[in-house]
């Protein structure tokens, strides 16, 4: 049973930096949470949203001839039309961007029933027109070959590795223009709620470093001097 994430949780978690995630995650001692090669097909698209997995295995030519989507159980197919909205699909390729893991008729079809994006370690094929949807994805790159080709899927909401990061059902992701961080869910409201702070004091930082300051004793935060301004920026902030 996956843990329910509060919904101001995850808009708040949509407005987080990944680098931000990425570095409280570390202090958890969590050090493999960013999807690698996972890649925005537009600039500025935010994503947060629980995990629904699909996991590929390589493909066998007697077992992914077109006439497999003939089957109303395929298994890609039983995903698209079985995600819940505001989840994101996320899917193991095995890092493989030789085809394509989706297309924009799958997505247009995620996107009308609510889902909250794509997030793959393999290619997308017709990526433009999946560019132009309002539903963010992020892939290893546009890829035009039919999933068939290379990929035969297998499990759907079971444990999978995308981009080397292990993701279960439920964990959080959040994405932006540097890529995709896996939050494991029973960490997102603490990680939302300390992202917001750092955040904060980061801009703080590069307000002064902006400004001409030194970064010695200011980031972090070592001199003495350092909280007290900082203290003093919030207060004047809050007072505009």
């Amino acid at each position: 049973m996956t843990q329910a994430i509060s919904l101001s949780t995850l808009e708040t978690l949509k407005t987080i930096n990944t680098a931000t995630l990425t570095s409280l995650l570390y202090k958890r001692g969590f050090r493999n949470v960013f999807i690698q090669g996972a890649r925005p097909l537009k600039p500025g698209q935010r994503l947060a949203g629980p995990a629904f997995t699909l996991r590929y295995i390589p493909a066998r030519e007697d077992l992914d001839g077109l006439e497999v989507f003939r089957d109303p159980r395929h298994p890609q197919r039983v995903a698209v039309e079985e995600i819940p909205p505001g989840a994101v699909l996320v899917m193991d390729c095995r890092g493989d961007v030789s085809v394509a893991s989706a297309g924009s008729i799958l997505a247009t079809r995620m996107q009308v029933r609510g889902a909250a994006g794509i997030v793959t370690d393999g290619g997308l094929r017709d990526a433009s027109g999946i560019a132009r949807l309002d539903m963010p994805a992020w892939c290893s790159g546009p890829s035009a070959p039919t999933n068939l080709i290379r990929h035969h899927a297998l499990d759907i909401n079971a444990p999978i590795g995308c981009g080397g990061v292990p993701v279960y059902p439920g964990d959080i992701m959040v994405g932006d223009d540097d890529g995709v961080v896996c939050i494991p869910a029973h960490l997102a409201e603490e990680i939302a709620r300390d992202a917001v702070e750092m955040e904060r004091f980061e801009d703080f930082v590069l307000e002064q470093v902006a400004g001409g300051a030194t970064i010695i004793g200011l980031y972090p935060p070592t001199a003495p001097e350092t909280l007290a301004l900082y203290d003093a920026w919030k207060k004047a902030r809050s007072a505009e």
